[in-house]
C-alpha cells in the first residue's frame, strides 16, 4: 500500500516536491494528466489560459482587476514567485494562506501514489504544485479562473485544462533550449493552448506564422491585435476599438494603466479582446474597465518605488523584455547616475540584455542568487568587464560583486546620491531578493547624515 510521510507546513510539502523528480523541467502532460484524472480536477467556470514570452503577468493581473470591479470571484494562477510561494494562488486578489494549500498538496500526493493496485507516477516540482493550486482554485467558488502558463504552452502543465479563451502576449527569444530556435518554433508551443472553436487572442503586433497557421488548423476564433481590436493613444489618455465583425464595442478618454511602462498599452488591448470575447458568460460595464485598469496592481513590473534615491523593480530577464524596460527608463528624464543592480540566469542571452540597456547604467552592482541556474557575481562580472557597452574604453563600471540582491541593493544605497537612481533588474530571483523584507524605503545617506 502506496504511504506518504506527514508533512505539516507549506515548506515541508515544497521540500517534498523538490525531492520527488530526477529533473526541474521535464516537458510533458502524459504524467501530469493521468494524477489530474485520478483527482477527477476539473473548472466549473470559465477559463482564460494566458501564454507568451513576456507580459503574460501583467494580463493575468489586468484581467483579474477588471473582474475584480466588475463584482465576479477571481482566481488566479500565476509563477514564479517574488517572495511567498503563496503568491502564486491569489483568490479575490489576494494571496491565499499557507494552510489553505495543505489540503490540495495532500490529495495531490495520494493521487500521485495511486490506490488499488494502481502504479506511482512521478511529477516535477512545477507539476506538483500546479495541481495543487488548480484544485484549490476548483474549491473556491470561482466565476472565473485566469491561469498563466509557466514554460512554453503546448507541454506545460496548466494546459491540462481546456481555455474558455486562450491569451497569446508578446513572443520573443527566451528558453529556446526548451522551446525551439527562433519565434516560429516558439510560437508553436505558446499556440498549444488554443481549443477548437474557442477565442484565442493575440496581442503580439507581429506574431509568428506558426501562430497563425495554428488557430487555422484547430479552428480556433482568431482575435488578432491590428486587424480585430486597435489601439491608439497620446500622452494624456489613449483608446481601444472592436473590428465592426466583432461587435465593434469602443473604449476612449481611456486612463493609462495603473501599470507603467510603454509596453502596458499592448498587453491591456489583449486583456479588452479577452474581456469582449467573453462578454456573453462575463458581461463587464465599462465602468469596471476604467476603475480595473486605473487601480490594477504587479510588483515588480516596472515599480517604481517612493524615496531618494529613485528605486525601480523590474522582472526583466530576457532581452525583449530588457529592451522594454529600457525604452521606460530613458522615458524617465535625466538622473546624474543611474545605479544597476543584476542578477541573472546564466542560460540567457547576457549580451543581447547588455546591449540594449548597458548606455543607460553607469555604476553595475552584480549579484549571486541561490539557484543553480544562476550566473555567479564573478561570472556577470567579468562578462561586463569584457562587455565594450559595459565597459567603454577598458574602464570598468562594476561598483562590487555580491552574495545577495540584498546586500547589492544596501551598496547601491550606499553609493547613490538622492537625485540618483537604482534599478533592480535581471530576474524574478533578483527582485523578489530586495523584497524578502517588504518594500525597501530608501534614503539616501547625504539626507540622513
Amino acid at each position: 500500500m502506496n504511504t506518504f510521510p506527514a508533512l505539516n507546513t507549506l515548506e515541508d510539502w515544497l521540500a517534498h516536491c523538490e525531492r520527488l523528480h530526477p529533473v526541474t523541467i521535464d516537458m510533458g502532460l502524459d504524467r501530469v494528466q493521468r494524477v489530474a484524472q485520478r483527482m477527477g480536477l476539473a473548472m466549473d467556470c470559465p477559463v482564460i489560459t494566458v501564454a507568451g514570452t513576456n507580459g503574460k503577468g501583467s494580463t493575468c493581473a489586468m484581467l483579474e482587476a477588471i473582474y475584480g470591479e466588475a463584482g465576479y470571484r477571481t482566481g488566479v494562477y500565476t509563477s514564479p514567485h517574488l517572495v511567498h510561494f503563496e503568491e502564486r494562488c491569489r483568490v479575490q486578489g489576494e494571496a491565499v494562506a499557507a494552510d489553505a494549500l495543505l489540503p490540495a498538496f495532500a490529495e495531490v500526493e495520494a493521487a500521485r501514489l495511486g490506490q488499488g493496485g494502481e502504479d506511482s507516477i512521478s511529477l516535477s516540482y512545477f507539476e506538483f504544485t500546479t495541481l495543487a493550486i488548480l484544485r484549490t482554485l476548483s474549491r473556491s467558488g470561482l466565476d472565473v479562473a485566469i491561469l498563466e502558463v509557466g514554460l512554453g504552452g503546448r507541454l506545460d502543465a496548466v494546459n491540462i485544462l481546456d481555455a474558455d479563451c486562450a491569451v497569446i502576449t508578446c513572443i520573443a527569444l527566451d528558453h529556446m533550449a526548451i522551446l525551439g530556435p527562433d519565434r516560429e518554433a516558439i510560437g508553436y508551443e505558446k499556440a498549444g493552448i488554443m481549443r477548437t472553436g474557442r477565442p484565442v487572442v493575440v496581442s503580439d503586433p507581429v506574431p509568428p506564422q506558426s501562430v497563425l497557421d495554428r488557430a487555422l488548423e484547430v479552428g480556433a476564433e482568431l482575435w488578432r491585435l491590428g486587424k480585430d481590436f486597435h489601439f491608439a493613444g497620446d500622452q494624456q489618455q489613449w483608446g481601444w476599438a472592436m473590428h465592426p465583425s466583432h461587435g465593434g464595442r469602443r473604449y476612449a478618454g481611456l486612463a493609462y494603466p495603473a501599470l507603467r511602462g510603454a509596453n502596458q498599452l499592448v498587453n491591456a488591448s489583449g486583456v479588452l479582446a479577452a474581456i469582449e470575447a467573453l462578454r456573453p458568460r462575463l458581461p463587464v460595464t465599462a465602468q469596471a474597465v476604467r476603475n480595473g485598469l486605473a487601480m490594477v496592481e504587479l510588483p515588480g513590473r516596472f515599480q517604481i518605488v517612493p524615496g531618494t534615491p529613485t528605486l525601480v523593480l523590474d522582472v526583466a530577464h530576457n532581452p525583449h523584455s530588457v529592451a522594454a524596460l529600457a525604452e521606460n527608463l530613458d522615458a524617465m528624464g535625466y538622473y546624474p547616475t543611474t545605479h544597476a543592480v543584476f542578477g541573472a540566469m546564466a542560460d540567457k542571452d547576457l549580451g543581447a540584455m547588455l546591449e540594449r540597456i548597458a548606455p543607460l547604467i553607469d555604476r553595475w552592482h552584480v549579484t549571486d542568487l541561490p539557484l543553480p541556474r544562476a550566473s555567479s557575481a564573478a561570472a556577470l562580472a567579468q562578462l561586463l568587464d569584457a562587455h565594450p557597452a559595459t565597459a567603454p574604453g577598458g574602464k570598468s563600471r562594476v561598483a562590487g560583486r555580491h552574495a545577495t540582491p540584498l546586500g547589492a541593493l544596501q551598496a547601491a544605497v550606499s553609493a547613490a546620491d538622492p537625485a540618483d537612481r537604482i534599478v533592480v533588474f535581471g530576474s524574478f530571483f533578483t527582485v523578489g531578493g530586495v523584497l524578502q523584507d517588504g518594500i525597501p524605503r530608501l534614503s539616501a545617506k547625504h539626507l540622513t547624515a
